[in-house]
């Protein structure tokens, strides 16, 4: 299996997939993941015996409101890139963003775990290698501040302050609490300028509403 991927077209036409609302997975970003349902320790087996990919999409709708809820159209391929088994049957993986796919059907339940058709093509610039691009960093870092001071949140500013602009960037997507659609929004824009963008309005909306309150 290659270690790396120059091109769409040596990544594979199907796999299994991993639907979590609220989750996204970015090209080049890491997302840790703790696997405890029978049916995906038994998919990370699958990946793990193979090429260790695992598409990352979002469900579109409840899993209250349907036995096999509708999945959205664009998610992220991920290679487990560490991964470790507890003592109570659990196991804690790192997901490495490799490129976003679009979803052509899901392929016929022969597994636990669900699996799909994936079309690579329309994200093949997620392989190229990673270049500088200008977005307004202060701007950011700005609604940043405002948005974590609102939700009594705290964050590592040395590493926001020295980290590369996308790495940057895709940490912030995926990390804050921005709900589904949202996320689907930066999973989806076009490039990391457009995702910054984004992410800088996201986070200047929620600066000003600040923390949503439950009665």
């Amino acid at each position: 299996m290659p270690r790396y991927y120059h091109s769409y077209s040596d990544l594979p036409h199907s796999l299994p997939l991993f639907p979590l609302s609220g989750v996204v997975l970015l090209p080049r970003g890491q997302l840790p993941l703790n696997v405890f349902e029978p049916r995906y320790l038994e998919m990370v087996d699958y990946a793990l015996s193979g090429d260790r990919l695992i598409g990352m999409i979002q469900l579109a709708e409840s899993q209250e409101k349907a036995a096999n809820p509708r999945l959205m159209q664009v998610g992220c391929a991920g290679k487990i890139v560490s991964f470790r088994e507890t003592e109570d049957n659990r196991y804690l993986i790192t997901l490495d963003g490799i490129c976003r796919f679009r979803l052509n059907g899901e392929m016929p339940a022969t597994t636990p775990w669900r699996a799909g058709y994936c079309d690579f093509a329309g994200f093949a610039g997620d392989l190229a290698q990673p270049r500088d691009e200008d977005f307004p960093r202060n701007r950011l870092l700005k609604a940043l501040k405002t948005y974590l001071s609102n939700r009594d949140m705290q964050a590592d500013w040395s590493s926001v302050m020295t980290a590369p602009g996308e790495a940057l960037i895709n940490a912030l997507a995926m990390m804050c609490p921005f709900d589904g659609r949202e996320k689907q929004a930066l999973l989806e824009a076009e490039g990391v300028s457009e995702r910054a963008k984004a992410l800088i309005a996201l986070l200047e909306i929620g600066g000003e509403a600040g923390p949503t309150s439950v009665n």
